[in-house]
């Protein structure tokens, strides 16, 4: 399994910016789908994004409604870190951030088989 240290959380107000990191510890981590999950409290654990493998200089990023046009997945394979930039935060954005890695893109949590060990973001209003 891959071992994946998440930082970036934090206490920000509404229309803040928080960017959250995740540093994997896998040699191979270019081939892996990397995703960025949350929970809040009382509720399932629910994907925000996943960035796929790059193909030459491309990749291909997927997010959920609730965060797109304001998140922004990016990846460093030189680095083994993948990004999560969230502009314009909203109080319904607190949650625990988990960084997850996986063999396909996928919107279900359970696809993935490694994962960090979240990181709080909490929004104010």
């Amino acid at each position: 399994q891959v071992q994946l240290v998440e930082s970036g959380g934090g206490l920000v107000q509404a229309g803040g910016f928080l960017r959250l990191s995740c540093a994997a510890s896998e040699r191979s981590f270019s081939s892996y789908v990397m995703g960025w999950f949350r929970q809040a409290p009382g509720k399932e654990r629910e994907f925000v994004a996943t960035i796929r493998r790059s193909a030459g200089f491309a990749s291909y990023t997927n997010y959920a409604d609730s965060v797109k046009g304001r998140f922004t997945i990016s990846r460093d394979n030189a680095k083994n870190t993948v990004y999560l930039q969230m502009n314009s935060l909203k109080v319904e954005d607190t949650a625990v951030y988990y960084c997850a890695a996986g063999a396909r893109a996928s919107l279900d949590p359970r696809d993935f088989g490694s994962w960090g060990q979240g990181t709080q973001v909490t929004v104010s209003s």
